[in-house]
């Protein structure tokens, strides 16, 4: 068994004024996606400009933030927010949904694709290669939080997280970091870097992140207002196989014509 480290969640404490280390993540996911998204224009990946770029960061930024939220409390506890309407703005408390901030980003690129007078997946397949390094970050920010812990196990590397029940578990947090972060940036920056049918990225984007969370999910202890869903599979299981199949679909119709 390996020893939870016991990191402060507080970065930095300023009398009244609290920085999180989760928040740092957040704001180290975004300066990512700046340095990256600036980098591939400069490689000819979407004609924009820079600052138009930073633009669609923005709109990106309010997807994550407000899709996210609003997917948690849609996905998963729609009757606790039904009965507590104003809980739904206490983002301070917790409770975001990658399905969710998903569904606010693609929002963000219709609006942004719309502007621009530019297809939807020309902006998609741009975008796709800047967003796993962030889900890395917001992973490791969960692990620094000690929440989101895995299931019991008897391997090695399991520990025992802060607020659990003393069982050892599997850091399920690190797992989501190296699959739906650094392996899928890797596969999506090689893939990317040639010219690709539009869509094709963004299509791997999709099945990617969909078998990854997939298969962590086997790992990650669900939670406890849902338990196991029909089959025996979570609510994160459930919500990524849609992702998949909408993944296949879109890499072989994007195969076949423009898009």
């Amino acid at each position: 068994m390996l020893t939870f480290p016991q990191i402060d969640p507080v970065a930095i404490a300023l009398g009244p004024i609290k920085i999180h280390w989760y928040g740092l993540m957040y704001l180290l996911a975004f300066a990512c996606a700046w340095g990256l998204g600036r980098y591939r224009i400069t490689k000819g990946a979407l004609n924009i400009t820079k600052e138009r770029f930073e633009d669609l960061l923005f709109y990106g930024i309010l997807g994550v933030i407000l899709g996210g939220r609003l997917g948690y409390v849609a996905f998963y506890q729609p009757s606790f927010y039904l009965s507590h309407p104003t809980e739904i703005f206490a983002v301070w408390d917790g409770g975001m949904s990658f399905h969710g901030g998903l569904i606010g980003v693609l929002t963000a690129m219709f609006y942004f694709a719309h502007k621009e007078q530019k297809t939807f997946f020309q902006i998609a397949d741009f975008v796709a290669p800047l967003v796993p390094l962030g889900l890395a970050f917001g992973r490791i920010g969960n692990f620094i939080n000690g929440e989101l812990w895995g299931r019991v196990t008897d391997v090695p590397w399991g520990m025992v997280f802060p607020h659990s029940d003393g069982a050892i578990r599997h850091p399920s947090q690190l797992y989501q970091m190296s699959l739906e972060g650094f392996t899928l940036f890797i596969i999506l920056w090689i893939f990317s870097r040639k010219p690709r049918p539009t869509g094709q990225v963004s299509a791997l984007f999709l099945i990617g992140y969909g078998f990854f969370r997939f298969l962590v999910e086997y790992t990650r202890e669900p939670d406890a207002f849902l338990g196991f869903l029909a089959l025996g599979l979570s609510m994160g299981q459930w919500l990524s196989l849609p992702m998949i199949i909408a993944g296949i679909v879109l890499f072989i119709v994007a195969s076949k014509k423009s898009l």
